[in-house]
């Protein structure tokens, strides 16, 4: 199910929890809350939930841009987390196909996802999913550049 405005306190606190179980530097869940009551109502942001509407099992999120290369706009996936005692229960892969789909629907062609090298489970996931490492080997390698402001 695509989340509300109204449901930007639990889509903020899942985002919370995901960060703090990877231990990765993270905003408070009140300040997810505040971005996240600004971001549901966009046209291009997307944020999809698994379970219950008041007590999600996962989520995942998507931003969608404009490209001079396709009709329809790019889709990144974000962030796709499922509650740690619910993994392998097939709850990402609901998200994820529900992703797709949406996707599909809105004329994307490509949909984008960025995971770490060490992380071999998400890697063997999305490669199940039909997704291509485009880091083909040594000769090519594809660089992400980052500038904070």
């Amino acid at each position: 199910m695509r989340a509300e405005p109204g449901q930007a306190g639990v889509v903020g606190r899942l985002l919370f929890d995901f960060n703090s179980e990877f231990g990765s530097p993270t905003p408070s869940a009140a300040e997810f809350e505040a971005r996240f009551s600004r971001l549901l109502t966009r046209e291009d942001v997307l944020v999809l939930l698994a379970g219950s509407a008041t007590e999600p099992t996962g989520f995942a999120v998507l931003t969608l841009r404009p490209s001079a290369y396709s009709d329809g706009p790019l889709a990144h996936l974000e962030e796709l987390y499922v509650r740690p005692h619910l993994r392998g229960r097939g709850v990402g892969t609901e998200l994820l196909l529900d992703a797709i789909g949406r996707v599909r629907s809105l004329a994307c062609e490509e949909m984008h996802i960025n995971v770490d090298e060490v992380d071999e489970d998400a890697r063997r996931f999305y490669e199940r999913h039909g997704f291509t490492n485009m880091q083909p080997g040594e000769d090519y390698r594809m660089l992400f550049y980052l500038r904070e402001f």
